[in-house]
């Protein structure tokens, strides 16, 4: 960053009339130095070793336009400038999320019955509650539930679930989002038994020749649990966590995998004003193929919605002990984590997106 005052400003406007009367082109009738936010009173951290601390900054079209003393600043204001005096606070540069799930969280917020409550019986009290809110035959789904963090010193399982509906078929999915906990309800319409085999890339757990609900990776995808949500909906769940996550301090996130619905939900929050997060966002592999017979590639875009890389999975996750380990998890002799791609299809598919001209993220945690 540069400190520039009203001074440079000045002289800068000088230098385009000398320009002008000298016979130049004209560069601009008028250059406007006034900014449209001030912020100053503050200890800004620039990110500049010579320069690391400043009073004050002045932005202009969304652009730093300058930094130094809050005198300096000031004198880039007009009437039409906002000013925050930030009382001494430290002010940091936005924060930029490297990986998470931006469009799913909002709509999790949402819809869905928020199970990082600590306790199993809490869990179940706020899953009865929306049970009896809910028609006999409809899902409820709760979201964020930490297997680690139980009072009971012990995790959800199928029988827990079954004690608050056997009407509904429910899920708990697992903050990580590899696993999750389904009731037998969930089980019967699915089709899944105790005798059901486990597909590739995924698992149901079991315990004394008996489901325990929980279920990992691939294997969910049989229970096709319907989003129900509508297109206003995904994109008021991304004004949602657009808002949590500015309070954060995140200014710019990379969405891990984004399907069609959420492409349209983050264009539809940038039409209605309310995206306040700039998204790099990752295609999922399902839809790559739409995209790329469109002719479009990692880096389409602009500075608020930009398509990243394309994201696979080739394992499970570190929170949820699925990722693919080379030797056992502790106490688990014959569990070595579950791999999602084979190295043949690891190979097939990086070579199609990178010949498309995709950058390429794959998942892999082990």
């Amino acid at each position: 960053m540069t400190d520039i005052s009203r001074k440079d400003f000045l002289g800068l406007s000088t230098v385009t009339a000398a320009g002008l009367a000298s016979g130049c082109a004209p560069i601009a009738a008028e250059v406007d130095v006034t900014a449209d936010l001030v912020v100053v009173g503050g200890k800004v951290l620039t990110q500049e070793a010579d320069q690391s601390s400043v009073d004050a900054f002045a932005v202009k079209n969304g652009r730093f336009m300058a930094v130094g003393s809050n005198e300096d600043i000031r004198n880039l204001t007009s009437v039409n400038t906002e000013v925050i005096d930030v009382s001494g606070m430290t002010v940091l540069p936005g924060f930029i999320d490297a990986h998470s799930h931006p469009s799913g969280a909002g709509l999790n917020a949402l819809k869905n019955v928020n199970t990082n409550l600590g306790s199993v019986a809490r869990i179940q009290d706020a899953l009865s509650e929306r049970a009896a809110a809910t028609p006999p035959g409809e899902w409820v789904v709760g979201y964020m539930y930490d297997d680690t963090k139980q009072e009971e010193g012990r995790p959800l399982n199928r029988i827990d679930l079954d004690a608050v509906s056997k009407e509904h078929p429910i899920v708990v999915g697992h903050r990580g989002g590899h696993t999750g906990v389904y009731n037998s309800k969930a089980f019967e319409v699915a089709g899944i038994t105790v005798n059901t085999l486990d597909p590739f890339g995924g698992h149901f757990y079991r315990e004394n020749g008996e489901l325990t609900g929980k279920v990992a990776e691939r294997a969910r995808g049989v229970f096709n649990v319907p989003s129900g949500s509508t297109r206003e909906e995904r994109a008021t769940g991304v004004a949602v966590i657009c808002s949590e996550m500015n309070a954060a301090g995140l200014t710019s996130v990379h969405q891990a995998g984004t399907g069609s619905a959420a492409f349209v939900a983050y264009q539809d929050a940038r039409d209605t004003g309310t995206l306040s997060l700039r998204m790099n966002l990752m295609a999922r592999g399902g839809t790559f193929p739409a995209l790329q017979s469109a002719g479009i590639r990692s880096g389409v875009g602009d500075e608020w919605i930009r398509i990243g890389p394309v994201k696979f999975a080739a394992d499970g996750s570190a929170s949820e002990r699925t990722m693919a380990m080379s030797t056992p998890y502790a106490g688990r002799p014959d569990d070595f984590g579950i791999l999602t791609m084979t190295q043949e299809e690891v190979h097939e598919v990086v070579e199609e997106a990178h010949r498309a001209g995709w950058q390429i993220a794959i998942h892999a945690n082990g």
